[in-house]
């Protein structure tokens, strides 16, 4: 089934992009509980399936997680990259009516299981920020890195071409007709599902856990909205095993910036340009660090893109505390 959102030309003018942590803890738990997600996830699925069976409100969050997504999970930010403990305020905050509405939509009978809309929504915000702690915040930075490096790409497209190239380079399921953004599902019968946007815009959201689909609200409150997945998210989990011949090769000025500039996900042209250096100097000790483990490289096309694991992580700034 498609969705068609609508918008004016006052609203295209009000499109705008934005990071949402909060999302991204919804959508990780539930690819964590075995619902969505992708394999490409599976090496933090089986770090955070421990810990999610230890959380004392897991059952809650499977009705909430485990079919049809109830809505007053993912408000729209009002900024590109609000704190998540500003997002969980307002989660706490929502109107009760409004959570009870879309529990009923999203759950149907099943929603007579669940507490009241204020017991409701403490609980849920409280288990959600536990799992945040204890599930994303370790892996935020690297996480950030990789959103805020898909907001600058989009932005440039809105630079270089304007909202129409934004939209063309979104998704492959996505289309642009005049005033009309259509968002193709994977059924592609049925009647398509109107969205107008009520005049507040639309917010283009770049997800990591959400990938490799696109997320619509059917029926915003404010701004409509599009989870779409954030390029280079390959990346993230991958963590080649290192040899010691690789480990023996990582020495060096050069390859030291490397891994000081791959807190972010480069290609290899950005980095010869930032480093000073050509860019076969760069493959060459780019496959030393990949070598040892610290580097992984996600082809798409004629274009490589570099991130450094968290094991050069770990190498370069230390570990956690």
């Amino acid at each position: 089934m498609a969705v068609e959102i609508r918008l004016s030309a006052a609203e295209v003018a009000r499109v705008r992009l934005a990071v949402s942590p909060l999302a991204e803890t919804v959508l990780g738990v539930r690819a964590a509980l075995g619902v969505g997600g992708h394999q490409v996830h599976r090496p933090w699925v089986r770090e955070a399936e421990p810990v999610l069976a230890a959380e004392p409100d897991l059952p809650l969050l499977r009705a909430l997680l485990e079919g049809c997504l109830p809505a007053f999970l993912f408000p729209v930010p009002d900024r590109r990259l609000p704190a998540y403990d500003a997002e969980s305020a307002g989660l706490r905050a929502t109107d009760p009516g409004y959570v009870a509405a879309e529990c009923a939509a999203a759950l149907g009978s099943r929603a007579g299981e669940l507490p009241a809309p204020a017991e409701l929504l403490e609980r849920t915000a409280d288990a959600l920020t536990r799992c945040h702690e204890r599930l994303v915040a370790p892996h935020w930075g690297r996480m950030r890195a990789v959103l805020e490096k898909d907001l600058g790409q989009r932005a440039m497209a809105l630079v270089d071409g304007g909202v129409e190239a934004v939209f063309a380079q979104l998704h492959a399921d996505v289309t642009w007709r005049e005033g009309q953004l259509v968002v193709h599902g994977r059924r592609r019968t049925g009647t398509a599902w109107t969205v107008e946007a009520g005049g507040h815009g639309l917010v283009l959201m770049p997800s990591v856990f959400g990938w490799p689909d696109v997320i619509v609200d059917y029926s915003p409150r404010t701004a409509a909205s599009i989870r779409y997945p954030a390029a280079g998210v390959g990346l993230l989990w991958e963590q080649p095993r290192p040899t010691s011949a690789g480990l023996a090769a990582v020495l060096g000025r050069t390859r030291a910036a490397l891994l000081a500039e791959l807190a972010e996900p480069l290609s290899t042209p950005e980095l010869a340009t930032r480093l000073g250096v050509t860019p076969g100097a760069v493959s060459q000790h780019l496959g030393a660090l990949r070598g040892a483990g610290l580097v992984s490289t996600h082809r798409s096309g004629r274009t490589a893109v570099h991130l450094r694991t968290r094991t050069g992580t770990a190498l370069t700034t230390g570990p956690p505390g």
